[in-house]
């Protein structure tokens, strides 16, 4: 009975040593730990607030407020460790090597975050944008943190990922106002060329949807194998060019019917000789 009182007794001056060795440093730790958790909570409420005011894109500033405050609390959590006694040096060494090992599981993955907070930074397009990148044209239907989706004319969705679209070319159509369309119309030679200038001139500004300024452009661009070609430029707003390009193309291809005005597609002559023999 007297040996357990004595181990008892043991472990429990151990106990109380360990309290007072340890018991401060752990109390100031969890204060620190509460304090600091609320800290963060206000810094990332004020630089969500200073977003919103700067009108930081939507899809955005949510990612960012929770990056600051993922980094502010590993922060937190190391010195709160090491306030208890853990060596600081030694916990960061194995948290370097366990994030340059998620790293390299994840590099493409890594790639495309970072693409994506490129692209939602930089804005080289937005949702609604009709754009060409990749080897595919569409309209921007999401951006998201890995990937873009793009929804193409004929209604199939098509994913990117970010790092591909942040590291090569594109063509984003819908960033001007304005775009230019361009026409190449053949006529027979033989035909009148001020006629068809006329008859061209006279259908541009039959549609209220051509600006007169830029002015029309119409010039005869090729004497071709098979025609004569008058090339044919004029400005529309960008949302109206489809259906000014289409329209066109079919009032030329009545009116030139119409007033005698020819046109041609390429032709073969074949000449047949008969042996004699």
């Amino acid at each position: 009975m007297n040996e357990v009182t004595t181990e008892a007794t043991k472990y429990a001056d151990l106990l109380v040593n360990l309290v007072w060795e340890y018991g401060p440093s752990l109390v100031l730790a969890i204060v620190t730990l509460i304090i600091g958790l609320w800290i963060i909570g206000i810094i990332t409420r004020t630089v969500g607030r200073g977003m919103d005011k700067r009108n930081v894109d939507p899809s955005l500033a949510p990612f960012l407020k929770s990056l600051i405050s993922a980094i502010l609390k590993v922060m937190l959590i190391i010195s709160v460790i090491g306030m208890i006694g853990v060596e600081a040096t030694s916990f960061v060494a194995v948290l370097g090597a366990m994030g340059l090992a998620i790293g390299l599981a994840l590099q493409g993955t890594l790639q495309n975050f970072a693409g994506g907070v490129i692209i939602l930074l930089l804005k080289p397009f937005k949702v609604g944008d009709y754009v060409e990148a990749a080897g595919y044209s569409g309209t921007i239907n999401s951006i998201q943190i890995f990937n873009t989706y793009l929804k193409t004319p004929d209604n199939k969705t098509i994913i990117i990922p970010n790092g591909d679209l942040a590291n090569s070319s594109m063509t984003n159509y819908s960033t001007e106002p304005r775009r230019r369309v361009d026409w190449t119309f053949g006529v027979g030679y033989g035909d009148d060329a001020g006629k068809t200038r006329e008859v061209l001139m006279d259908l541009i500004k039959a549609d209220t949807r051509i600006h007169s300024d830029p002015e029309p452009f119409i010039a005869l661009s090729e004497l071709a194998d098979s025609s004569v070609n008058f090339v044919v430029r004029v400005w529309v707003e960008s949302a109206d060019y489809w259906g000014v390009f289409f329209d066109m193309n079919e009032n030329v291809y009545k009116k030139f019917a119409e007033e005698g005005l020819n046109i041609p597609y390429p032709q073969m002559d074949v000449h047949v000789h008969k042996d004699t023999e």
